[in-house]
């Protein structure tokens, strides 16, 4: 990976699968990301070649905190039911069986979200379909350190 990267280890963890449109409970007709694609691709970026779902990495026991992301849409109308949601977006690498991916770390600002909360130690990653990647995996995640902080858990 890039030197400029901060690589750290991350196992893939179950998320609430609203993004990929599998939540049976999903508010949503369809995925997320599905339906946030054209207002994100007409605000300059494109995930038309991604995945339309999320990962879920944990990077436990670190946490992270997004300051200065490539990508921030403040207060953008992607459901006609629902309020604005401000979204940020960070590029990402993703290391997984020796291959890498280029991605985006996803990541839609909580105090704007009606749910499916995650906690800190979990990065939504946006990638292409990566073969054999399952629950529990273990992966090499390459954040950008101007864009995501990162700091160790305090004990709980």
């Amino acid at each position: 990976m890039e030197s400029n990267l901060t690589t750290l280890a991350g196992i893939v963890k179950p998320g609430h699968q609203v993004a990929s449109g599998n939540a049976e409970d999903s508010p949503y007709e369809r995925g997320t990301l599905e339906m946030q694609l054209p207002f994100f691709q007409q605000l300059g970026l494109d995930l038309s070649g991604f995945f339309l779902g999320t990962l879920n990495i944990s990077i436990a026991p670190h946490v992270f905190r997004v300051i200065q992301p490539k990508y921030t849409f403040k207060r953008v109308k992607w459901h006609p039911n629902y309020a604005p949601e401000t979204f940020s977006f960070s590029p990402c690498k993703i290391m997984h069986r020796k291959i890498i991916y280029e991605g985006w770390i996803y990541y839609p600002h909580p105090e704007t979200k009606i749910g499916h909360f995650q906690d800190d130690s979990i990065l939504e990653a946006i990638a292409p379909k990566i073969p054999h990647l399952d629950y529990g995996d273990r992966l090499i995640l390459g954040i950008n350190p101007q864009e995501i902080e990162l700091d160790v858990m305090a004990d709980g």
